[in-house]
């Protein structure tokens, strides 16, 4: 699909930002699908944003992805929320229709149980209990990922008990919430522990729990890629678990982005993943 008519332009706004691997990542996807273009960083602070995504029109955006600290707020300034987003009670993509109009979407489930599944293609969501660390922006993503997928009982835990409860009784379904001082009981005979918080990530304390208690075929994921593999993944491994970092919901989640602006549904390949594994 080409588009000769214009210079093809999307980013991801942030605060901080620079950190962020999605533009080599789309960047990479508009050279090798030869779209005139570019994806770029864009340092954007918290008062500052609903004029920001006001001006994205204007300017000749197609969209934007969101990242902290911007997800829940963009809610009350795009135009229409798909119903997934609305579920999911944030925003990770922003795409400008015709009209100049904005939608907000979320595709951080979809990139996350995909990076699941491609790292474990066997896997199941129903097969047994599922324990949730976090109740932030991307667990809920996670969450109704999970539940979406057939999850029979999910196990959320949280440092803030009142926020995990709203959470749970907000999404429905299995979730349960369980206090923090309960974070290691939950591990009995569970099949899966999914760190949805930023700890572990660089420049952030490890995840605080021990994993005596969780069975040696449980999956650990975490959704940190900064480093690939945290401190929970290593103990993880160390002891038998099968583990699955968060480079791959990065990954797929930017495809359905890249798709909605330029109108291609780009792959996910080894050639791609070691690039952006060069930078993490």
């Amino acid at each position: 699909m080409s588009h000769p008519d214009r210079f093809l332009l999307a980013g991801v706004m942030g605060d901080p930002v620079m950190h962020s691997r999605s533009p080599k990542l789309h960047n990479y996807w508009l050279a090798k699908y030869g779209l005139a273009g570019t994806y770029v960083p864009l340092a954007i602070g918290a008062e500052r944003l609903r004029a920001a995504l006001r001006a994205l029109p204007a300017l000749g955006f197609a969209g934007c992805n969101l990242t902290i600290p911007h997800k829940e707020a963009a809610l009350d300034i795009v135009d229409k929320l798909d119903p997934l987003a609305r579920r999911i009670g944030a925003v990770n993509c922003v795409v400008v229709a015709p009209d100049g109009s904005l939608e907000g979407r979320n595709h951080d489930g979809f990139g996350y149980i995909e990076s699941v599944r491609e790292a474990q293609p066997k896997w199941r969501a129903d097969t047994g209990p599922i324990v949730v660390i976090g109740a932030g922006g991307g667990a809920r993503a996670v969450l109704v990922g999970l539940v979406d997928q057939g999850a029979r009982e999910i196990r959320l835990v949280n440092r803030t008990p009142a926020r995990g409860k709203a959470l749970a009784q907000d999404l429905g379904g299995p979730i349960g919430a369980l206090r923090w001082e309960e974070r290691e009981a939950a591990l009995e005979g569970a099949a899966m522990l999914i760190n949805a918080t930023n700890q572990g990530m660089l420049g952030e304390p490890p995840l605080d729990i021990a994993l005596d208690r969780l069975p040696v075929s449980a999956l650990v994921s975490d959704i940190v890629y900064i480093p690939r593999e945290t401190a929970l993944l290593a103990a993880a491994r160390r002891r038998g678990n099968p583990t699955v970092n968060g480079l791959g919901m990065l990954l797929h989640q930017a495809r359905p982005a890249f798709h909605a602006w330029f109108g291609i549904m780009p792959d996910v390949t080894p050639e791609l993943r070691a690039m952006i594994e060069a930078t993490t």
